[in-house]
């Protein structure tokens, strides 16, 4: 029983003097000790958190995974074509400007046709098909289904009206031949041209279109003045062309 209060009193002394502040001290050392291992545990677990969250926006999901990347990003560029679809539609553009170009007798009004004098010349030989009429340089009288227009030889023979090359042949009377078929069943010839036409048939012309030119090879009209003989008709039949063609 004495040693115990002895012990108590050693106890109570030793708080009483220096031995507070020591535990206190102590004390003290074993909180800061804690909160320094409790502050360093978190700010790892933090940091491998942050570096494990920056791991993640590197990694590019597959489409089945990210809803945002299911649908392609739009884009402004133009699709470019390689030069197999650049030749195709070049030569689409090729036709659908051909089939404007072309003629046919549907596609023109023979009212509204514009029709012109295939050249420039005075007129030897007038049409008449009614009344005979003296032929100077032939020395009798005859009828006449065209118009003879004097012009030099090589000059440039121009198509009457737009239409489609119907025939291009050597008459035995007439000498090189072109047969132009317009709008209307009416039709336009050219003869006494030179030997090769600049036209073939089966070629859509426009009008004022070179065909041809003056030429001497009509032997029925060799001992005539270079000319063109024009003539047209109507579903075959012989029409004056001074009804089609504008005054002269």
């Amino acid at each position: 029983m004495a040693e115990k209060k002895r012990f108590e009193e050693k106890v109570e002394a030793f708080f009483a003097g220096k031995g507070f502040y020591i535990v206190l001290f102590l004390c003290v050392a074993v909180i800061g000790l804690s909160a320094y291992y409790l502050l360093t545990g978190n700010g790892n677990d933090v940091e491998d958190t942050v570096i494990k969250d920056s791991a993640y926006e590197d990694v590019t999901l597959p489409y089945d995974e990210d809803p945002e990347m299911a649908i392609p990003p739009e884009t402004s560029e133009e699709p470019v074509m390689d030069e197999t679809e650049e030749t195709d539609a070049a030569l689409e553009d090729a036709a659908a400007t051909d089939e404007t170009a072309a003629w046919t007798a549907e596609q023109e009004d023979a009212a509204s046709a514009r029709y012109i004098w295939p050249l420039e010349g005075e007129i030897d030989i007038p049409y008449s098909v009614t009344a005979l009429i003296y032929n100077k340089k032939l020395g009798d009288w005859r009828t006449h289904d065209g118009v003879d227009v004097a012009a030099q030889l090589g000059t440039q023979v121009l198509a009457a009206c737009s239409g489609q090359v119907k025939r291009v042949y050597t008459d035995d009377m007439g000498g090189t031949t072109v047969v132009i078929a317009h709008a209307g069943g009416l039709e336009s010839i050219y003869a006494n041209l030179a030997e090769v036409p600049t036209v073939y048939e089966g070629d859509n012309v426009i009008t004022g279109e070179v065909i041809g030119a003056v030429g001497a090879t009509a032997p029925g009209e060799t001992r005539q003045n270079p000319h063109l003989c024009f003539k047209m008709t109507l579903d075959g039949q012989s029409v004056n062309p001074s009804d089609y063609l504008p005054p002269r």
